[in-house]
C-alpha cells in the first residue's frame, strides 16, 4: 500500500483567518516547493536549507507573486509522514490559499485524499492505526474528557496495551510450535496449567478493556442527557436555562413542547447533549401523543435522565408512569417551581421510587435557584466514579472493541480447549486467532480496504 506520489492540501480550515498552511508531501515535495518559492533575495532554494528551517520569501506563480509567506522545510524520515514535507504559511484568506495550492498542483503535486498525510504516517511506520484513528478523535473531541482520552491514545496508551498482550500471546504460541517440532528436548508437563494461569489473565484484561468501552463512548461522544417530567413542569425553561438561549418555547399552555429539542453544551468540561421531550401524560390529540411516545423511548435510552416535578402540583399518574421508567437509571430529580407553595416533597419522591440515594434538588427556574447545585451534581457523578476519566486505558473506538471481543471468544476457546485436555496445537491456532484479531487494532492485519475506509473518515489535509 506504499505510496509515493507527492500530495498538496490546504491543512487549515477554509475560512479568513490570521494563517492560513497548505502542506506538500513526498519524494518531489521539496523540489516542487523550491519552484513556486522565492527567497527575499532571491539567491536561495530550499534545496539549500536544513531540515526543521523556516524560511521568508515569497510564493510564484510563474512571474506573479502570489503571497509573501514563511516556508517550513522538514526532510525525512523526520517529518509527520516520514517523507520530504514543506508547509506554506500564507496569510489565511479562502482565495489566497487556494490559489498557492493551485501553482503547487500545478507544479507536479496532487491534491491529497482525506486523510492521506495521516494515512501516509501509518504506512510509512510512524504511528500505528489506533494512534493514526485519535488524531482524528483530537479533531473531533466535543468536551475535555474526549480530549484528554484521545491525547493518552496518540501516545499509545491502547497501543501499548496491546502491544503486550500480544506480545505474551505471541510467546506462548511459540513455546507450543517449538514443543511439537522437537519434543525430546522441550518438555510440555505442567505447560497446561501454566497457559491456563496466562490465559486467564489475558481474558480479565481484553473484559476490562470492553467494559470500558460503554463509558468510551460516553467521554467521547458525551452524556446523552434527557429532560423529561410533566407538561408545564419547566422543562424547557431548563432547557434554555442550560442553552443560555431562548431555544425551547415557553408558555403557561401544557404541551407546548411536542417536538423533541436537541442542543449540545459543555459544563464543567462534561458534553451534555441534551434533548427535552414532550410532557408525558395521558392525551387524546394525536400529535402530542405522537410526542410523548417519542420522549419515553428516548429516555429509555438515555444516559442520563433529568426528571423536572413541579413541586406545587401533586404527583399523579403520569408521574407514577415517569418514576416507572426512570427508575434504575442514572437520574437526577429537579424539585423545580420551589418559588411557589410546595407540595411535593423529597422524601415522597424518594419512597416512591424506592431507593434514597437518588439526587434530589430544590430549583426554580424562574429565578435561577438551584442550578448551581445542579451543576455540581452532574460533576461529581463524572469524577466521583460513576461516569469518571482517570489515567486508565478506556476503549473510546467501537472497531477495537469488535476486535477486543473476538480475541476474548479465541481465548475462551483456548479456555476451553484446555478444560477438555485436547492437543496443545488446538491451543495454538486459537492463540493465533486472538493474535491476529488484536493486530486488527493496531493495523498489523488489516487489508486495504479498510485502510482506505478508516482515512476516508478524515478531514482534508490532516
Amino acid at each position: 500500500m506504499k505510496q509515493t506520489e507527492t500530495i498538496a492540501a490546504i491543512a487549515t480550515a477554509l475560512s479568513d483567518s490570521g494563517i492560513g498552511i497548505v502542506r506538500i508531501s513526498g519524494e518531489e515535495a521539496i523540489e516542487i516547493g523550491n519552484r513556486v518559492y522565492r527567497s527575499k533575495n532571491g539567491c536561495h532554494s530550499l534545496k539549500d536549507y536544513g531540515s526543521h528551517t523556516i524560511h521568508y520569501g515569497f510564493v510564484m506563480d510563474g512571474e506573479e507573486i502570489l503571497d509573501e509567506v514563511m516556508v517550513a522545510v522538514m526532510k525525512a524520515p523526520n517529518s509527520y509522514t516520514r517523507e520530504d514535507t514543506v508547509e506554506i504559511n500564507c496569510h489565511g484568506g479562502v482565495l489566497i490559499v487556494q490559489k498557492i495550492l493551485g501553482a503547487v498542483v500545478r507544479q507536479g503535486a496532487r491534491l491529497a485524499e482525506p486523510g492521506e498525510f495521516t494515512k501516509r504516517a501509518f504506512l510509512n511506520g510512524r504511528i500505528d492505526l489506533a494512534k493514526a484513528e485519535a488524531v482524528m478523535d483530537i479533531i473531533h473531541s466535543r468536551n475535555e474528557f474526549a480530549l484528554k482520552s484521545s491525547m493518552q491514545q496518540l501516545k499509545g496508551s491502547v497501543s501499548d496495551c496491546i502491544r503486550r498482550m500480544r506480545e505474551e500471546i505471541l510467546y506462548e504460541i511459540a513455546f507450543i510450535e517449538s514443543a511439537l517440532d522437537d519434543p525430546e528436548h522441550i518438555s510440555t508437563d505442567g505447560y497446561p496449567q501454566k497457559l491456563s494461569r496466562k490465559v486467564e489473565e489475558l481474558l480479565a484484561r481484553c473484559t476490562k478493556l470492553i467494559d470500558s468501552a460503554d463509558n468510551g463512548k460516553v467521554l467521547k461522544e458525551g452524556i446523552n442527557t434527557v429532560i423529561v417530567g410533566k407538561p408545564n413542569a419547566g422543562k424547557s425553561s431548563l432547557m434554555n436555562l442550560l442553552v443560555g438561549e431562548e431555544k425551547a418555547i415557553v408558555t403557561d399552555v401544557a404541551g407546548t413542547t411536542r417536538d423533541i429539542l436537541e442542543e449540545s453544551i459543555r459544563l464543567h468540561g462534561i458534553g451534555l447533549h441534551i434533548i427535552d421531550t414532550a410532557g408525558i401524560r395521558s392525551t387524546e390529540d394525536v400529535v402530542e401523543k405522537i410526542g410523548v411516545e417519542r420522549a419515553m423511548k428516548i429516555a429509555s435510552d438515555a444516559d442520563l435522565i433529568l426528571y423536572v416535578v413541579d413541586s406545587s402540583v401533586e404527583l399523579d399518574e403520569s408521574d407514577e408512569e415517569i418514576l416507572d421508567l426512570i427508575r434504575d437509571k442514572k437520574c437526577i430529580v429537579l424539585l423545580n417551581k420551589t418559588d411557589l407553595l410546595s407540595v411535593v416533597e423529597e422524601e415522597e419522591l424518594r419512597k416512591r421510587l424506592g431507593y434514597t440515594d437518588i439526587s434530589v434538588i430544590r430549583t426554580s427556574t424562574k429565578d435561577n435557584t438551584g442550578m448551581e447545585e445542579f451543576e455540581n451534581t452532574i460533576k461529581k457523578m463524572f469524577y466521583s466514579g460513576i461516569l469518571t476519566m482517570n489515567e486508565e486505558v478506556v476503549i473510546t473506538n467501537m472497531r477495537h472493541k469488535q476486535a477486543l471481543e473476538e480475541a476474548r471468544e479465541s481465548l475462551l476457546m483456548v479456555r476451553k480447549s484446555l478444560e477438555d485436555e485436547m492437543p496443545e496445537d488446538f491451543y495454538s491456532i486459537d492463540l493465533m486467532s486472538a493474535y491476529a484479531s488484536l493486530g486488527l487494532i493496531l493495523g498489523e492485519e488489516v487489508g486495504e480496504d479498510l485502510v482506505n475506509e478508516i482515512f476516508s473518515k478524515f478531514c482534508m489535509g490532516k
